[in-house]
């Protein structure tokens, strides 16, 4: 059974690499078009599985935006290949409830309201939803009914923006 889980964990960090590497891949070809890489999800098996990448643009992103990110990302991994197998690529916007991955991304929604989960307990909780006060290139201020808590970017699992009225 050791065996086992110390092969998942290869696995893992082997998509993990890879992530990084189509995402330090695609972002110029993305940039270049006017368009910011928000996210990429990878959801790879030995059968197939897919590539989601999720982009956005000054003016938002419709699906002649997508179309477009589509034709030169998918030409782009054609010619470089580094992902083994089969797989389908979906670009996306990223939606009302968006994931903020970079601190230009916090800083960008401050006075947004944004549901946070760390990877462990801070002032012993591990989820926050409240309104973005404020954020730097290393923390973000989040007000929970209007007690203020510091957390560090190194620390957070998984951020999302929270749709108005939700």
């Amino acid at each position: 059974m050791a065996l086992f889980l110390f092969r998942n964990k290869e696995i893992f960090n082997l998509f993990n690499m890879m992530h990084d590497e189509i995402k330090r891949l695609l972002e110029p070809t993305i940039e270049s078009l006017g368009y910011e890489l928000m996210d990429l999800e990878s959801r790879l098996s030995g059968a197939g599985g897919a590539l989601r990448i999720f982009i956005d643009g000054p003016a938002g992103v419709g699906l002649a935006d997508c179309e477009k990110v589509s034709l030169a990302v998918s030409a782009l991994l054609d010619v470089e290949d580094p992902i083994p197998g089969r797989y389908d690529l979906e670009v996306s916007s990223p939606g009302l409830d968006r994931k903020l991955t970079k601190p230009a991304h916090f800083q960008r929604f401050e006075g947004e309201t944004v549901k946070v989960q760390l990877r462990f307990p801070i002032e012993g909780r591990k989820r926050f939803r409240g309104r973005l006060l404020s954020s730097s290139e290393n923390n973000i201020v989040i007000d929970v009914d209007g007690e203020q808590h510091s957390l560090p970017l190194a620390t957070i699992d998984i951020a999302r923006l929270v749709p108005a009225g939700t």
